[in-house]
């Protein structure tokens, strides 16, 4: 969600009315500045691992060979959940917009707000985090072992001659390798710097020789974001789903593992009668008082995240009072955008 900050500073008398809008524009308007208290939602970010696995061409011949056991001689592809990142966010509620109406000759407050309009601070500036999902990352490990094939090799009349006599040439390469760093070659190289690019090659050659043999594993991550905002408790909603073979899916897709999440409401703020509401007076800044809500993300096997948060539309409002940002008052408050609750309020 873009979180751009938009200052709004003029001169306006802080009697805060419901916005009968038919469509919310936030901001600076003509009678006021609108502005919006948010719902909450939960988002999960998910990073995954894909490994691909292909396998040498000499791949049944590397025991044979070479002595190397468990060789996979088949393709195959596994996924893997490296990470999972929850966080909360807020939009902008329906049911709670409000204009903080202007008047002349009062002091000049600065209202501060994100992007779709929901109220961040007063008088003061703040920082509100925002979330990206991870770059893609890939490798690429394959090399080119026949390029380091010999003529005797080349000219070998079956695959099982050609991987012996390219296991023989990784031994050589080895025995060279041994020599060198013994001090046992006539032409050895003359510097440091020398001896390290002499060693790089031969170790070039025979990973990638080797590679005929036993293969090699390529990964790339993935990140997926999924969120939720409730209305009312959720249980056992579907949040994703993962197949070790397919990754990522569709929800509804049966191939992959579900991931639940259920939301909670544990009702930590006293709500309103009706009578009470009805005889409350909007004479201010209004705000959320967050109710604390359950949230767990379990699959079958194990709870991966379970923690109490709190969401703004399982409470209800109150109001800061005008007199809080009188002619004389530099009262700055700051407010939780993802909840719209009350975070500071200082002079």
């Amino acid at each position: 969600m873009k979180r751009r900050f938009i200052l709004y500073s003029s001169l306006f008398f802080i009697t805060t009315s419901y916005a009968q809008m038919s469509e919310f524009r936030p901001g600076l308007v003509a009678d006021g500045v609108n502005y919006a208290l948010p719902r909450t939602g939960v988002q999960a970010d998910v990073t995954a691992q894909k490994v691909v696995y292909t396998p040498g061409e000499f791949a049944k011949y590397a025991e044979r060979y070479l002595h190397v056991q468990n060789v996979e001689p088949e393709a195959s592809v596994s996924w893997k959940i490296l990470n999972m990142d929850i966080y909360q966010f807020g939009e902008p509620d329906t049911l709670k917009y409000y204009t903080v109406k202007m008047k002349d000759k009062s002091v000049a407050p600065m209202a501060q707000l994100t992007d779709n309009g929901v109220l961040v601070s007063i008088n003061t500036k703040v920082n509100v985090p925002t979330y990206t999902l991870p770059k893609p990352t890939s490798t690429n490990h394959k090399l080119d072992g026949k390029k380091h094939f010999t003529a005797e090799i080349l000219a070998a009349a079956s695959t099982s001659k050609m991987a012996e006599l390219a296991a023989q040439e990784i031994f050589d390469i080895r025995e060279s390798k041994n020599a060198i760093r013994r001090g046992q070659v006539e032409s050895m190289p003359k510097d440091g710097a020398s001896l390290k690019i002499v060693l790089s090659e031969l170790d070039e050659q025979e990973n990638a020789l080797m590679q005929l043999f036993v293969g090699y594993r390529d990964t790339m991550t993935v990140s997926e974001s999924y969120s939720i905002v409730p209305d009312a408790d959720v249980e056992k909603d579907v949040l994703f789903r993962f197949s070790r073979k397919l990754g990522f899916v569709d929800a509804d897709d049966l191939a992959g593992e579900p991931y639940y999440i259920s939301i909670r409401d544990q009702h930590t703020v006293p709500m309103p009668t009706e009578q009470e509401a009805k005889k409350r007076k909007i004479n201010g800044i209004v705000y959320n008082m967050p109710s604390t809500a359950s949230v767990r993300i379990f699959n079958t096997a194990s709870t991966v995240y379970d923690k109490d948060l709190p969401f703004g539309q399982f409470g209800t409002i109150d109001v800061l009072s005008s007199t809080l940002f009188g002619k004389d008052a530099t009262t700055m408050v700051t407010f939780n955008p993802a909840t719209g609750g009350l975070v500071q309020i200082s002079k």
